[in-house]
């Protein structure tokens, strides 16, 4: 427990007086560097924890979030009835998919087209969105939807025509010849990924199966699950339905990229977490100088009875005091610019007219920004935990100070 005395000597020791001028700038530059180390990793880590809840959005929000493919045997609709596999999908929709070429004019181009039927398209969840236009429902027979960047790409709008190349071939007289369609643009979608907008089309299924030479055994199952971010464990459980079958999930497709967004962020935190320990050191500094200066007030504490043990915890709560003050200030500081963050980044690219954001690197319109509170509680408790560190030392060294060497020249 911490005595009433204790507590008075503290906060004395924490007013700054004209003569600790030194000290007290010591005082202010370590609160500065953790406060300011603080905030920087809450708003990185809220930035970082943003862009990445934003890529799994667009990415599941236009990719199955499991699919399984057959190897040879036909899927059958019977295990579509299965208790556990429903207790976790949304909608299950059968789909198939080809490399081709689009040729317009003099452009022509590589894509993947996939194929629904009319009825599972307009379950897709990209096709409800606002973005979307066009006739939702219209995916028959010779009917294409294509992707806004690939629209400006091929300079094509609703309504016409364009010519695609399967990769499959056709025998003929002269040898095999690959064959060819008309299409018919129906609609046009935004996925908010340009990479997806400009290599992925859709047509009928059964058109796909005619154009590509496939059958109903190679179609694959495609699961929309109602909680896709816990997609470990569901996906364990659609292996066990499907043993015989080839199961990946959204999270499988993206690995590396999502890998290397986990390892940006880990190394981005042990960095800025350096800033903070840097900051701590000045409170070693600080309270090194500190005890130097008190070296009378405490000859005097221990000639009239004050324990070490006393001693030792009024100097670590100085260090103490510091840090958390400091790691709270922070954390308002670094909610407050997360928060802001888009607002503040508009404010700087008008008043420099330079881009901050940029759409096509980054694939997002603007910058996101999650605030975790298990990260903002690491945060604080890393910080608090170097501060309590630090603050040991100088506190030993003021409880070893002999009394009558101190006052013998005073």
């Amino acid at each position: 427990m911490i005595s009433t005395l204790e507590k008075e000597i503290t906060f004395r020791f924490l007013k700054a007086r004209k003569k600790d001028g030194f000290l007290n700038i010591i005082s202010i530059f370590s609160f500065i560097g953790i406060s300011l180390g603080v905030a920087v990793l809450i708003i990185v880590m809220s930035v970082m924890n943003g862009f990445r809840t934003e890529l799994i959005n667009k990415i599941v929000g236009f990719n199955a979030h499991i699919t399984v493919k057959p190897y040879e045997k036909y899927i059958s609709p019977d295990r579509f009835n299965n208790v556990q596999l429903n207790s976790i999908s949304k909608n299950l929709i059968s789909s198939n998919s080809g490399e081709a070429i689009i040729i317009q004019t003099n452009v022509s181009k590589g894509i993947v087209l996939r194929g629904y039927s009319q009825k599972d398209f307009s379950k897709l969840k990209m096709i409800k969105d606002d973005t979307f236009v066009g006739d939702r429902n219209n995916l028959k027979k010779n009917y294409i939807s294509i992707g806004k960047e690939l629209s400006y790409t091929l300079g094509l709008d609703i309504g016409d025509d364009v010519t695609i190349m399967s990769s499959s071939g056709v025998e003929t007289v002269i040898g095999s010849l690959p064959k060819k369609k008309i299409f018919t643009v129906t609609s046009l979608f935004e996925s908010g990924l340009a990479d997806f907008d400009n290599n992925i089309a859709f047509i009928n299924l059964n058109t796909l199966d005619e154009f590509f030479n496939l059958t109903d055994n190679d179609r694959n199952l495609e699961i929309y699950l109602k909680n896709p971010q816990n997609i470990e464990n569901q996906k364990i459980i659609v292996e066990k339905i499907f043993p015989e079958e080839f199961v990946y999930s959204w999270a499988d497709t993206n690995s590396s990229l999502f890998s290397a967004l986990k390892v940006e962020r880990n190394v981005m935190f042990i960095i800025l977490t350096l800033i903070i320990i840097v900051a701590a050191f000045n409170i070693i500094s600080g309270l090194t100088i500190l005890v130097k200066n008190k070296t009378r007030d405490i000859a005097i504490l221990k000639s009239i009875g004050v324990l070490n043990k006393s001693i030792v915890k009024i100097f670590f709560l100085v260090g103490v005091i510091i840090g958390t003050s400091a790691t709270i200030f922070g954390i308002l500081l670094g909610v407050i610019f997360s928060i802001y963050i888009e607002n503040l980044r508009k404010f700087l690219s008008n008043i420099f007219d330079i881009s901050l954001f940029p759409e096509e690197i980054y694939f997002l319109s603007t910058m996101p920004s999650e605030i975790s509170p298990s990260s903002i509680f690491l945060i604080s408790l890393f910080s608090i935990l170097i501060t309590i560190i630090v603050s040991i030392f100088p506190a030993l060294k003021a409880a070893k100070l002999d009394p009558v060497q101190s006052l013998k020249y005073e």
